[in-house]
């Protein structure tokens, strides 16, 4: 006798008489429960200070905190994204306690409640893990990486460009006021001695009234006429323009239009693989243990001189500097040495011909620099101990793979929000969702 298939029993348009208990469908261990069992334990009093007395109720900091660190930690950065896990995901609505923002709420606690607060919480957890014994904040692996900015890659402000610019109006300017000269010397006096290497706004607008003034009565060519009138109408206008426009770039090489704290870097991840230049940050972060102990963003291109500012944010987090600090040849200059000396931080910094040096056996030294020289002598006998060879292989094994994890395992390559305040935002949440993942696989 053949034997019947048995299903299970399949009532899905049933009502259930008590409805589940979503803690109950979730696993002790699993990762949820420590993204929410930390943020709990955080000091936001900072953070409610913000919030002004009266109105509609809001919904807690604490809660939508969570979402988004639990949101990036599911590789979930869209706010909109965000919105509907709330509705669909049994993690997301445990979270909420089964509240619901919308996603215009939850990127506005992520944009404007928490720029200038997030890295005081995630210095909070960076604190317990090294109470906890998971990290060490007296040695310090630094690297850096470019993230493409939430930018048009096509609208964009070059400072050479300006400068070419500028340099054109002058030397036209010039070329008319010499043309005035010999058409009406007597009539036209350069009582201030004008000088046409550096013109701004006023001065352009001063002189061509000059010019018109004394070439009004004379039989000027057409195109003389043509080149005065659009340099009264436009001249004064764009100077002004690039004025502004070098203010912004604050000795920047370029910005982007669309976020003018982007600065155009080449980028090693395009996929084209030939280096395109796009808008973007350069995110620098200190290590341990694959820990991230701190973050920064600049608009530098290279690492060199990110090293003063982000040593700064560090001292200002945890009231003390690390006492070793590891990092590569783009950090290896004289400046950043004299700073780690100053601060009394061994450095364990490669320089550009350390390689070189190791090959040879010999330090390569310089008789125009020889304090540099000096320094690097010092380096190279530091970073050729035991401890500075250990080191030096475990930096490749302790800030890199973070990078990678970041941008290939989270795939986080490009910033949704705009401008600097708002990208340090992002990063922060990014930052402790990073370590709250390694803190559960080290319980």
């Amino acid at each position: 006798m053949k034997s019947k298939v048995v299903f299970k029993d399949y009532k899905p348009k049933e009502n259930l008489l008590f409805p589940p208990n979503l803690s109950e469908l979730i696993d002790q261990k699993h990762l949820v429960r420590i993204v929410s069992s930390i943020i709990d334990g955080l000091d936001i009093k900072t953070l409610i200070k913000n919030y002004k007395p009266g109105g509609t109720s809001c919904y807690h900091p604490k809660m939508l905190l969570k979402v988004l660190v639990y949101g990036y930690l599911s590789n979930i950065y869209s706010s909109r994204k965000m919105e509907q896990a709330l509705k669909e995901n049994i993690h997301f609505m445990w979270l909420s306690g089964m509240s619901r923002p919308d996603h215009n709420t939850l990127n506005r606690f992520r944009s404007e409640r928490l720029k200038g607060e997030i890295k005081s919480i995630f210095t909070q957890i960076v604190l317990l893990l090294e109470k906890e014994g998971l990290v060490s904040l007296a040695t310090t692996f630094v690297d850096g990486t470019k993230i493409e900015a939430n930018a048009n890659r096509y609208t964009f402000v070059w400072g050479r460009a300006i400068k070419k610019h500028k340099a054109r109006i002058a030397e036209q300017l010039e070329e008319l006021w010499n043309y005035a000269e010999e058409v009406a010397k007597n009539e036209l006096q350069n009582p201030e001695n004008l000088d046409f290497k550096e013109v701004d706004a006023e001065k352009v607008t001063q002189t061509i009234e000059k010019i018109n003034e004394v070439l009004k009565k004379k039989k000027v060519p057409s195109k003389i006429r043509q080149k005065l009138n659009y340099a009264k109408k436009n001249w004064a206008t764009n100077l002004e323009k690039y004025k502004k426009q070098q203010e912004i770039l604050a000795g920047r090489n370029s910005y982007s239009k669309t976020d003018t704290d982007a600065t155009f870097m080449r980028m090693k991840e395009d996929y084209m693989r030939n280096g395109q230049l796009k808008p973007a940050y350069n995110l620098q972060i200190s290590t341990n243990k694959q820990f991230i102990l701190h973050y920064s963003i600049h608009p530098n291109p290279t690492d060199t001189k990110t090293l003063e500012s982000h040593l700064k944010g560090f001292e200002e987090s945890y009231d003390k500097v690390p006492k070793e600090l590891v990092a590569d040849a783009g950090y290896g200059s004289e400046e950043n040495y004299n700073l780690l000396q100053s601060k009394k931080i061994k450095a364990y910094v490669k320089y550009n011909y350390f390689r070189k040096d190791q090959k040879s056996g010999q330090i390569t030294t310089s008789q125009s620099n020889r304090k540099l020289a000096r320094i690097r002598e010092k380096t190279f006998k530091l970073l050729q101990t035991k401890k500075g060879i250990k080191l030096r292989k475990q930096r490749c094994h302790d800030v890199e793979p973070v990078f990678a994890e970041l941008k290939h395992n989270k795939n986080f390559k490009r910033f949704m929000l705009r401008g600097k305040n708002k990208v340090e935002v992002e990063i922060g949440i990014l930052a402790i969702a990073h370590n709250l993942k390694k803190m559960a696989k080290a319980a």
